[in-house]
């Protein structure tokens, strides 16, 4: 059997003015709801939209106006909720802004995230909101040379380019480490991923095993998984880590997916949490509220940085650091 396609072009703005017997300035500000129009006027364009299944050009429509309305959004990851949770708080905000959001993902390749972050500052959005402030140095030049917003986010512990909005997270591994030792232990372990490529846990472990050596307990061993945090490899780190060490009274895991399978990890094998091995995470995920006994954790405003970076750049603020904090969450597995 023979297919018979024929390629038609997209719907045009000049045949949806013509369509509904306006101009096209007219369709153009029906469309962005800004300027005068009339009534009328506007129900011809959304009846002419509806029919001809028009869909606008907003890319070619912010390169065309005297601001761009795109912010480029470049991630490290979106395997966790972490930095969708940041998204999802600046998105609202840019939406009622009418700003438009658009994303790219590094897999916390800084090379990638150089490329990346050049195609984006190729469209000319007003932002460009990236995770911390490690970056190449050909990124830097171009974020600096782009003359766009720059909003660096989750973290507080460097020099910010721009903006930059989130908490310490020296500080978070100082607070985990003296909580565990507040709580009596002293044979620790640690269980994380990629501590080079995501540089936010690499400050957090820094200042975790800085902590427990100056108190005297220096940490006992690490497990430090390839790739990408998950469940599993937080599972499948605490197993090879106990295979060392089996008279380790806490773990401290680089984030809660991965102290979540040390969790599950301890239940499959019959280990009491906390009495036999305490177990302390990071980020706060919901998830870890919900298990049988709630992860003891750092919960960080993910969301509000979002919201608060968006905030930032819309208002055009000036320059500055926003330290956001975190709250240590006691839980019931430390």
């Amino acid at each position: 059997m023979e297919f018979d396609f024929k390629q038609q072009g997209a719907v045009t703005l000049a045949e949806v003015a013509e369509a509904a017997g306006v101009g096209e300035s007219t369709v153009s500000r029906v469309l962005r709801n800004e300027g005068s129009f009339s009534r009328k006027a506007r129900e011809r364009v959304m009846e002419a939209v509806e029919r001809l299944g028009y869909v606008p050009n907003r890319i070619a429509g912010t390169l065309a106006s005297a601001g761009s309305r795109l912010v480029a959004f470049v991630v490290p990851s979106l395997s966790n909720i972490v930095f969708p949770d940041v998204l999802r708080g600046a998105s609202g905000v840019l939406e009622a802004n009418r700003h438009q959001a658009v994303f790219s993902v590094t897999d916390y390749d800084p090379q990638r995230e150089e490329a990346l972050v050049a195609a984006m500052l190729a469209w000319r959005p007003t932002a460009v909101m990236l995770a911390g402030f490690e970056h190449t140095e050909g990124t830097l030049k171009m974020l600096r040379a782009s003359g766009c917003r720059v909003a660096e986010v989750l973290d507080v512990d460097g020099t910010a380019v721009d903006l930059a909005v989130g908490f310490s997270n020296r500080a978070a591994g100082r607070a985990s480490a003296e909580f565990l030792l507040k709580r009596g232990y002293r044979r620790i372990g640690y269980v994380g991923h990629d501590l080079e490529r995501d540089t936010r846990a690499g400050k957090r472990f820094a200042a975790f095993c800085e902590t427990l050596a100056s108190s005297g307990s220096p940490l006992i061993d690490r497990e430090v998984c390839s790739g990408a945090s998950s469940v599993e490899s937080g599972r499948l780190g605490l197993e090879r880590l106990l295979a060392r060490h089996a008279d380790l009274d806490a773990v401290y895991f680089s984030n809660d997916d991965m102290a979540i399978g040390g969790y599950f990890h301890c239940l499959a094998r019959g280990i009491a949490v906390p009495s036999q091995l305490a177990i302390f995470g990071y980020n706060g995920l919901d998830i870890g509220r919900v298990t049988p006994q709630p992860l003891s954790t750092i919960r960080t405003p993910r969301v509000r940085t979002g919201q608060l970076a968006a905030e930032l750049v819309v208002t055009n603020a000036p320059p500055q650091v926003v330290d956001l904090g975190f709250e240590l969450v006691e839980g019931a597995t430390a």
